[in-house]
């Protein structure tokens, strides 16, 4: 299922379940989710945002953008030297990484075919992917409807924020809000993510 065909449903849905998400909501009405078209952009993109700040990971993609012309794909990363890569700022690390990406026969399965949980464990071979970055293809790429990517530090203090005043909580209170949410988890972590920042995550 794709989320964005049923996003107003959804909206509908977790606004009728949830009265905080509600006021959450009503600040971003007619905005949703942005997809990807392209896996590897996704991937990509998700490993040059790994442990750095969103503006640090934007000034390197377009570093990057320009480096391969405007065309980061697979086959334009295959071309670029390892030198050139890492011109861009990107570490020694997430250039190998990105490459192992390009370099991948996994992207070319028919994922709709698949559960959530089998991508996850398909692009997990990939070195370089953890978790979190497929849960990130699982979302801005694929539209799947009830990811919760609780390994997102920002998902995380979005709900700390709104839900406990900003204290930490247990892994049961996220796993008991993670099942008032389903199966639109994909929709509540984007407007979680928007109550933190006015700029849309995107990936």
């Amino acid at each position: 299922m794709n989320v964005i065909e049923h996003w107003d449903i959804a909206v509908q849905e977790l606004s009728e379940r949830d009265k905080i998400l509600k006021n959450i909501i009503s600040n971003y009405r007619g905005e949703r989710l942005k997809l990807k078209s392209d896996g590897f952009l996704t991937l990509a993109r998700a490993i040059v945002g790994q442990q750095i700040s969103v503006k640090a990971a934007d000034t390197i993609w377009k570093r990057l953008e320009i480096t391969a012309n405007g065309n980061i794909s697979s086959t334009r990363i295959r071309e670029l030297s390892t030198e050139q890569l890492r011109k861009t700022g990107l570490s020694s690390q997430k250039t190998a990484y990105i490459r192992n990406i390009a370099e991948s026969e996994v992207l070319g399965t028919d994922w709709d075919e698949c559960s959530d949980e089998k991508i996850t464990e398909l692009l997990c071979t990939i070195k370089g992917i953890g978790k979190w970055t497929a849960e990130m293809f699982l979302i801005f790429h694929l539209a799947r409807p009830n990811v919760l990517p609780l390994a997102d530090i920002g998902l995380v203090r979005a709900i700390e924020k709104n839900y406990n005043d900003g204290n930490g909580m247990s892994k049961e209170q996220f796993d008991g809000l993670g099942q008032k949410w389903s199966p639109w988890c994909t929709v509540t972590t984007w407007y979680l993510w928007r109550s933190l920042d006015p700029i849309p995550v995107e990936y």
